[in-house]
């Protein structure tokens, strides 16, 4: 093949795909935007019923489930994406069926695990958990397993770019149904505490995880045919494992202020916060779109050796994302009084907090998807490295700022580390991957 031709070759490639990311991350971004208003509503209604401090203690429970959750996929949700497209472009589909069936198997298990030995914990030793946040985290145990399975069939969704069932179930069926199931609860005449909020969780995910993993499995059965399965389980443990490092890490990272909070503050302050958060995940569902419109596809090209096509994709998505991130965090901060008020009276100083998260995701954004290709490309650990010490920076600065700032220095410890992370991130994917994928440089192959 001449010097010219592959080139060529992945320019013609790239161009049948003009137009694909990013109709891509439009549809995921709007059924995530879909999600969130039914998510958003399911929040306001849960905070004028309970009130502030029956809602603070359902967000501290709701945080550590989701927390717990995204982690037990062992990281093999965001392998799927890494494994399954390079194992179908290289024609071997007896590996690509084996890890589907593998990570259900061994995310399932681990899920089950921990939620037993949760049970057991409540069981054995109650008087560590004051008396309100008991019955919560009992009925918690039972979403956790749910969560984390539906977040690996989301994975697998993905590595198909079957967009629309990989997130319209977890992110817009399952918060419909928890908003009608709690006010269904409501009108039978349950009482308006926590662990009623979590049952609602409960029944919303078990259904919306059943009609997921149906129609998942229907698409499975006709895109790779049955036949048999093979396994490379030290491959695949020793890639995801240091991803589920990584979600452990951002997940920590995303509600490490609303942890400190808890220990810090009483329930009433965490929930204003909370409600503050809720809307700011406007800004980084984002990144969340575009990353599920493109995340697989850098597997696909290194699995070709497409270092245009690569490069291309880098700068797509640096662009959009930036250009994307500012539109909405620009919308979010001119809404946020309306937001704001519909979850009460007297939430006015939460407009500053709400500016700083958006400003610290908005500054992140311009620094690209380094995350993106350390996890696909090679550099996990690397990558997990940085997301645990970004982390550990954030506790420790909430630890210092909340004690004489309240939430306002929570938010502005998460933003100055947001930004740091973003920054360390790309430029350790630039050094790795000699890719650059700030907004101001991406796209140039080194």
């Amino acid at each position: 093949m001449s010097a010219t031709a592959l080139p060529i070759r992945a320019f013609r490639r790239l161009s049948a795909l003009r137009g694909g990311p990013q109709r891509t991350a439009l549809t995921v971004f709007a059924i995530r935007v879909g999600s969130a208003g039914f998510a958003y509503g399911s929040q306001v209604l849960a905070a004028r019923l309970m009130g502030w401090d029956a809602y603070g203690i359902f967000a501290s429970v709701w945080v550590w489930t989701a927390m717990l959750g995204h982690t037990l996929t062992l990281g093999l949700s965001q392998g799927a994406c890494r494994f399954v497209p390079a194992n179908q472009a290289q024609g071997d589909l007896d590996l690509a069926r084996g890890y589907i069936r593998a990570g259900a198997l061994m995310t399932g298990g681990a899920a089950l695990a921990v939620a037993g030995l949760g049970a057991a914990l409540l069981v054995l030793e109650p008087d560590l958990f004051a008396p309100a946040y008991r019955a919560p985290i009992a009925v918690a145990l039972g979403v956790m397993p749910l969560f984390a399975l539906q977040d690996y069939l989301e994975g697998v969704a993905r590595s198909q770019n079957w967009i629309g069932l990989a997130i319209a179930p977890p992110y817009l069926l399952r918060q419909t149904l928890m908003m009608a199931a709690m006010v269904a609860a409501i009108l039978l005449g349950a009482p308006p505490r926590a662990e009623v909020a979590m049952a609602c969780m409960l029944v919303a995910a078990a259904a919306a995880t059943a009609i997921q993993a149906a129609l998942l499995a229907a698409r499975l059965r006709r895109a790779l045919s049955d036949g048999p399965r093979s396994y490379r389980w030290r491959t695949w443990l020793g890639t995801s494992l240091p991803i589920a490092a990584i979600d452990l890490a951002n997940a920590g990272f995303t509600f490490v202020d609303v942890i400190v909070l808890g220990a810090l503050v009483s329930p009433a302050e965490v929930g204003i916060y909370f409600a503050a958060t809720r809307i700011q995940q406007f800004v980084v569902f984002v990144h969340f779109a575009v990353s599920a419109a493109t995340l697989q596809r850098y597997s696909a090209a290194q699995a070709q050796a497409n270092r245009f096509l690569l490069a291309e994709l880098v700068r797509r998505q640096a662009q959009l994302t930036a250009a994307a991130t500012v539109a909405v965090g620009g919308a979010i901060l001119a809404a946020s009084p309306l937001l704001l008020a519909m979850f009460g009276p007297g939430l006015g100083d939460s407009i500053p907090i709400l500016g700083i998260l958006v400003a610290g995701s908005v500054a992140a954004s311009l620094f690209g998807p380094g995350e993106d290709l350390l996890t696909m490309l090679g550099g996990e650990r690397l990558c997990a490295g940085i997301t645990a010490g970004s982390l550990s920076a954030a506790a420790f600065l909430c630890l210092i700022l909340v004690p004489g700032f309240g939430a306002l220095g929570a938010a502005g410890a998460v933003a100055l580390v947001t930004v740091a992370r973003a920054g360390i991130l790309a430029r350790a994917a630039g050094r790795m991957h000699g890719l650059p994928t700030p907004v101001w440089s991406a796209g140039n192959v080194r």
